[in-house]
């Protein structure tokens, strides 16, 4: 148990009041959630009931028709006797059959074509066909085989392509009744087919829909048929459960956050699926939900506010003294509670605050003087490594008796060895730009490239954008130096140096050096001097000094080189930003 009042105060609240409250709240959403959703997927299964119900409608009074078709006498007249009248008439006669059908049949969908073939070349259809139709091509279709019927010389093609009426309707399969109109003596005097474009049915019963619900027909294979809304799909994990549970008759998807409503159609093996979002379902009980939150919220406010007047009532006293030591915080300890106020315990608690506030403040201003000198101490010595400046002068010495000599190869290595002095010679910045590092960096490589000539090369990588970037100064040059004399010296064949210098993400600067040396392991270590040896060390150092924890260093050693990494804040300077490209 806490040991503060307003802590055991916050706890009983929790696990008294808070905890069982919204136990009991859940509880009662998740109970009333599931009522609902047992109701509307009773009355959504409802719903496919009639659907099935249409449909099997639909496929009986194809049926029907078509028996009327074969006692038809004036279609039997037509199709036996075309030269009783000429083609236009046979034509019209057999529209208006057509048409009838229509409307005698089929009110609730009018989606529904009719074709018959004579055994004379002629084709008559209940839709006007796009461009003439080939009578041999017709007569050669599948569902026209004999073989395929059964006695009665019909049957039906579930998925029957849409060959003839792409003009009129744009469902790719159409659910087709194939028969042989035949006489008394079963002798067949024409061919029958009639279409029901299920696609048309299926999406005018979504139109007519109150919710937001989708519906699908899909085969007991689980191959899409259609569905209302163009574009959509159930998934593969859906259709697998269905086919897997065929006699339930919904589940809750939770990849689709929807409950999925089926039934199956036994005539023509297919299944009717209804997806409808459960947040549709649950709109009913939002505003209960409201209501329960409300109340939820409103007594604990209540609780709340009691809890604060009972505490305050008991810790008034305390406060007084916390706030005067948030104060002294704030203002650096610069300040001292005033005794006179105070009696008892809390008298004696205020004199020891401000003792230890006085002796606090005492030390911190020797922490402070003396943690600066260390670090000026320390940086100026890490500094003096590099710092020998009587070498400066000799240099110069040397350099202008090289130019007198006219020898070339001494004159540069001077200029550039006496440029990396200069550089550690000036102590007033310990940060420069990258590019004055990059141009120190190229200087020591020449002196090395002419005391190993030919034995390396060096590659940098870096981009345009970071040349102003600010790193601290001779950071490169004992990372290349180390690469040369501990990696690429020792290395039978050439050797090869990557320098690369990038971003990492918008407020850390990287940078790497790599070299393909023959690794820290297998590196001659002369008892004088060890690897990684003060040159990585004084870096380490001086990044701990300038950045803190923001800057790191890591070294990977391997048998094909090493590659040593230190990261830094980056720091971009003015310069860059007044030579931005316009």
């Amino acid at each position: 148990m806490p040991q503060k009042l307003k802590y055991r105060l916050f706890t009983a609240f929790v696990f008294l009041i808070l905890l069982p409250f919204c136990a009991l709240n859940l509880y009662n959403y998740q109970r009333i959630e599931t009522l609902v959703q047992k109701k509307i997927s009773q009355q959504s299964h409802y719903q496919l009931e009639q659907l099935y119900r249409t449909l099997e409608d639909q496929i009986s009074i194809a049926f029907k028709t078509l028996i009327f078709l074969k006692q038809d006498d004036t279609v039997k007249t037509v199709l036996n006797h075309p030269e009783q009248r000429n083609k236009l008439e046979n034509k019209r006669v057999m529209e208006n059959i057509f048409k009838n059908l229509n409307n005698s049949f089929f009110l609730y969908n009018p989606s529904v074509y009719f074709m018959i073939l004579d055994n004379n070349e002629s084709v008559y259809t209940s839709y006007p066909p796009k461009a003439s139709l080939v009578y041999s091509e017709l007569k050669k279709q599948p569902g026209f085989d004999r073989n395929q019927m059964n006695a009665s010389a019909y049957h039906w093609v579930p998925n029957d392509s849409n060959y003839v009426v792409r003009d009129v309707s744009t469902s790719a399969y159409l659910l087709s009744l194939y028969a042989y109109l035949e006489d008394a003596r079963n002798k067949p005097y024409g061919m029958a087919r009639i279409s029901i474009d299920y696609s048309y049915w299926l999406r005018s019963i979504h139109k007519q829909s109150d919710l937001q619900q989708q519906y699908f027909l899909i085969t007991h294979s689980g191959e899409n048929i259609s569905q209302s809304v163009p574009d959509s799909a159930l998934p593969d994990e859906v259709k697998n459960r269905i086919a897997e549970l065929p006699g339930q008759q919904y589940f809750i998807d939770k990849g689709s956050n929807s409950l999925i409503n089926y039934i199956y159609v036994e005539s023509l093996d297919w299944y009717i699926v209804n997806r409808i979002p459960l947040s549709v379902l649950f709109v009913e009980i939002e505003e209960l939900k409201r209501q329960y939150f409300i109340t939820f919220f409103a007594l604990m406010g209540i609780f709340l506010m009691m809890t604060f007047v009972i505490s305050t009532t008991i810790t008034r006293p305390l406060s007084h003294l916390q706030n005067k030591m948030k104060a002294a915080v704030h203002k650096n300890l610069k300040i001292r509670l005033p005794e006179h106020k105070f009696s008892g315990e809390i008298l004696e608690l205020t004199r020891t605050f401000n003792t230890m506030l006085d002796d606090t403040n005492s030390l911190i201003q020797k922490l402070k003087i003396e943690e600066r000198q260390k670090e000026a101490v320390h940086f100026q010595m890490l500094l003096a490594q590099t710092n020998p400046h009587f070498l400066l002068n000799t240099l110069n010495t040397i350099k202008w008796i090289a130019i007198r000599e006219r020898n070339e190869d001494i004159t540069t290595m001077t200029l550039s060895l006496g440029k990396l002095l200069e550089a550690s010679l000036n102590t007033d910045k310990d940060l420069i730009y990258f590019k004055d590092e990059i141009e120190l960096v190229q200087a020591y490589v020449h002196i090395q490239q002419v005391r190993y000539p030919h034995k390396f090369e060096v590659d940098y990588q870096y981009e345009e954008d970071i040349l102003y970037a600010l790193v601290p100064k001779l950071s490169l040059q004992p990372l290349v130096e180390n690469a040369i004399i501990h990696g690429i010296s020792p290395l039978p064949g050439n050797g090869f140096i990557q320098i690369k210098v990038y971003r990492d993400g918008e407020s850390k600067l990287v940078v790497e050096v790599k070299d393909n040396g023959v690794g820290m392991g297998n590196s001659p270590r002369p008892t004088e001097r060890k690897r990684p040896g003060i040159g990585l060390s004084n870096i380490k150092e001086r990044l701990r000094l300038l950045f803190r924890d923001e800057g790191s260093m890591e070294i990977l050693s391997s048998e094909q080189g090493v590659t040593i990494r230190y990261t830094l804040p980056l720091l971009l300077s003015t310069p860059y930003d007044n030579e931005l490209p316009a």
